[in-house]
């Protein structure tokens, strides 16, 4: 809409065109337009609209996005064979990486109904300290050669990745509905960044403090991390009003009722489930079939990319065709995924069926995210994104914890066999939602005839 406000003589006062209040030659004009009065003009000048941080939001989420996901690649590539070398028991090598999911899973719904309280960007910034100060036990960890010290800076790590799962959240509180699926999408595709900056990282630092391999890596992690805190900074999300903060809302029994809370939730922790199982395991299969480590890396290269490049337009996917088709398709190159694995084990094998499983998660963790939206009110979002959060870490530790364990007494084949009902429960999940939708909607249209 254009705003253009004309006096008597012809003079414009505003125009949108020029993005600025030209000076009037009644000095008293401006300052009775702003308090309502219109005593010596018949057309009062509006106020300009207040300033929309929403883009500017999620372009620094984004950047919070790949900052946290830089850290995530790092640990991944680091916490596994740290512990190797620190353990003496190594069945344990793999416990500082459970520890840093477990931590996550701990701090999710407290940091969620902390941010409640405090605000979007102090709770971040809260994240990010529990960042660094994890990183720096690590590194003090990795130089005196203390394996429960490592598990225990991981564990405080993990607090930060709680946090920073609410990103996508945040990107969604002071957008318009119209915008709300893009911005949460724009934000995941910060990971690209984080995917490719990881690895990269870990290459250069892991030998930076001699006698101490890896220590140089943790410490990379809390530079990241101060990063963080000066991105977010200069967030500037609406923090809840005194009311909403007090406000109890809804019992969370009532809000779980709701046919859109249950799928949301499904949604999520199969696509993380169904992902994290099967990318966890790839490296060992393809060790089984003999195939070179660096074929491994650019599988689980290819994978990162697939997971987060989508993110440029699934937002836009989901405005043109509709949220459900685009989880629905989710689940269907989920499908896929499996297909192609238990089609064959050679190289491309692999590459395909962990690209498709990565646009899968993409399409079905942002849709859900998008969806879990309309299920709460601003009072209520705490206690809703915590338990979705919870249920999405408990998975992951899960999985975690039992794909070695699989393989090992399954193999590769069964594995994927096995998540085919959890794709199928997503699906049929899905598809009752949309029927249930058609019918209100139709039902509706009768009632208003």
């Amino acid at each position: 809409m254009t705003w253009v406000n004309v006096r008597a003589d012809g003079r414009a006062l505003y125009s949108r065109a020029s993005s600025r209040r030209t000076t009037s030659r009644l000095p008293g004009l401006r300052a009775q337009a702003l308090h309502g009065q219109r005593r010596h003009d018949p057309f009062p000048i509006p106020l300009p609209p207040l300033v929309d941080n929403t883009r500017k939001n999620v372009t620094l989420l984004s950047i919070s996005q790949a900052l946290l996901l830089t850290n995530n690649s790092i640990l991944i590539a680091t916490n596994g064979l740290a512990g190797y070398a620190l353990a003496t028991d190594k069945t344990l090598a793999t416990l500082p990486v459970t520890a840093y999911i477990a931590g996550a899973a701990l701090s999710t719904m407290p940091a969620s109904l902390l941010m409640r309280r405090i605000g979007r960007r102090s709770g971040f910034t809260l994240g990010a300290l529990f960042g660094m100060a994890g990183a720096l036990i690590c590194a003090y960890a990795a130089f005196r050669h203390q394996f429960w010290l490592l598990c225990a800076g991981a564990l405080v790590l993990g607090v930060y990745n709680a946090t920073g799962q609410y990103y996508r959240f945040a990107a969604a509180d002071s957008a318009s509905a119209d915008f709300k699926s893009k911005a949460i999408s724009l934000v995941m595709a910060g990971g690209i960044a984080g995917g490719i900056l990881g690895p990269e990282t870990t290459k250069l630092t892991k030998d930076w403090i001699a006698q101490a391999t890896f220590a140089g890596s943790y410490l990379s992690l809390a530079l990241f991390c101060l990063m963080s805190i000066g991105v977010l900074s200069l967030l500037r999300i609406p923090a809840l009003s005194a009311a909403q903060q007090t406000e109890p809302g809804r019992p969370l029994a009532l809000i779980a009722r709701q046919p859109q809370f249950l799928v949301a939730v499904i949604s999520a922790v199969v696509a993380f489930g169904v992902m994290n199982l099967l990318m966890t395991a790839t490296p060992l299969a393809m060790d089984a079939c003999r195939l070179p480590f660096s074929d491994a890396a650019f599988v689980i290269q290819w994978h990162v990319i697939a997971m987060f490049a989508p993110s440029f337009f699934t937002g836009a996917l989901i405005k043109r065709f509709g949220l459900l088709n685009i989880m629905l398709l989710g689940v269907v190159l989920s499908l896929a995924c499996v297909g192609v694995a238990l089609a064959g084990v050679d190289i491309h094998n692999f590459w395909l069926a962990l690209v498709l499983i990565g646009v899968g998660w993409n399409f079905m963790f942002v849709g859900a995210t998008t969806l879990l939206t309309e299920c709460h009110t601003p009072a209520e979002r705490g206690k809703v994104q915590g338990v979705n959060d919870l249920a999405i870490f408990a998975t992951m530790i899960a999985t975690s914890l039992s794909s070695g364990l699989l393989f090992t007494l399954q193999g590769w084949m069964a594995m994927n066999r096995m998540a085919i009902p959890f794709l199928l429960l997503a699906g049929g999940a899905i598809v009752w939602l949309g029927a249930k939708r058609r019918r209100l909607a139709r039902a509706s249209l009768r009632g208003g005839e």
